[in-house]
């Protein structure tokens, strides 16, 4: 893979700049997928892909890449795995206190549901969880193990947020974890930037549209 196309994110000078730093320090070496790769989508949930939500942001174009991707995996039998966050009123965790907006996603309201524009499938797994990393609190780790996946390729939101957290939980369970650039979103271009830029250099290999589809077909 060139080192052009591996990049599949939009950092400006400022992804560009830390490159080298990255480099010179040993970081960044690249990932071998393996031959059992599997699709996880994350918090691409009604709140989250919704504006007008308090927890929201326009999340337009990672839905529309995430679609095609979805696509792509079921034509190939990929196995394909959703999240949501659902606060438990009853029950509400630290992290409400920090961050008040995520009561935008009462447990059983419409904002925990998953994007409709993904047409997730009765057969894909949605673990639903109350943390930022997807194996926390939930049987993702459990539902990988059984299925014997080898590679996760990463989608969904936020980059920075949850996105990261579940890539780093992902490194250390030694899972080869590809983030597909297009297919993450953040609130703030910078950020979103920034947090791939190092997710890259350090626990995932960040990766184009193309990239992914060579995965996820056995192309690559």
């Amino acid at each position: 893979m060139s080192e052009d196309r591996r990049h599949g994110y939009h950092g400006g000078n400022a992804t560009r700049d830390v490159a080298p730093m990255y480099a010179a320090a040993g970081f960044g070496r690249r990932l071998t997928p393996g031959a059992r790769p599997v699709l996880l989508v994350i918090d691409l949930s009604v709140g989250f892909c919704t504006p007008t939500v308090m927890i929201g942001s326009n999340l337009d174009a990672v839905v529309a890449v995430t679609a095609g991707l979805l696509d792509t995996a079921r034509a190939a039998r990929v196995p394909i795995a959703f999240t949501t966050i659902a606060i438990e009123p009853e029950q509400p965790p630290l992290w409400l206190t920090k961050a008040p907006a995520l009561a935008d996603l009462a447990e059983g309201s419409l904002n925990v549901e998953i994007d409709p524009r993904l047409a997730r499938r009765d057969d894909e797994p949605l673990f639903t969880k109350q943390g930022a990393s997807a194996l926390w609190g939930t049987d993702l780790d459990y539902w990988l193990t059984s299925i014997e996946a080898d590679t996760v390729i990463v989608c969904g939101a936020t980059t920075s947020g949850c996105v990261r957290a579940t890539v780093v939980d992902l490194m250390q369970r030694d899972l080869v974890t590809l983030v597909v650039g297009a297919a993450v979103g953040d609130r703030d271009p910078a950020v979103h930037a920034a947090s791939l830029a190092d997710i890259d250099a350090k626990y995932a290999d960040v990766i184009d549209i193309a990239d992914a589809v060579r995965v996820l077909t056995g192309d690559g």
